[in-house]
């Protein structure tokens, strides 16, 4: 069985954004899969995809504020500098955390660790709508 759809998220501010419950609830078709894969991928160079910790928000805080330290903006060296000093750092961010990921269906949900879920990374500082495909394939 192959499945897929595209699915317009709201709009989030820059940080670190659980998302398992958007997806799962975009996926009626999640529960017929037996065994399978999902994959999710994300439309959009300037924010990114994935898995951690999905119990305690502080982890969230701290990846941004990481991210930020690793990747700061206003660096003299960027060129590509006109759609605002933190679309450099947020093409950086989201290739060094990738645009895609993949997790192992068991038995109609996904088989995730006791305490991971999927992030949305985004890393722009106004708000944006992100588009992801998601795809399974499984046997029923």
């Amino acid at each position: 069985m192959w499945y897929q759809k595209e699915i317009l998220l709201e709009k989030f501010p820059r940080g670190f954004h659980l998302i398992t419950n958007n997806i799962i609830s975009a996926l009626p078709k999640l529960e017929e899969v037996s065994v399978g894969l999902l994959h999710i991928y994300m439309k959009h160079t300037s924010a990114s995809l994935t898995i951690n910790e999905n119990a305690d928000c502080t982890v969230r805080d701290d990846l941004e504020s990481h991210f930020n330290v690793m990747v700061p903006e206003n660096q003299s060296y960027y060129k590509h500098t006109f759609e605002g000093s933190d679309d450099m750092p947020a093409h950086i961010k989201s290739s060094l955390l990738g645009s895609s990921l993949s997790i192992p269906i068991k038995d109609g949900n996904l088989n995730l660790g006791m305490w991971q879920g999927v992030y949305l990374c985004a890393h722009r500082n106004a708000p944006h709508n992100r588009k992801i495909v998601i795809t399974i394939n499984g046997d029923k």
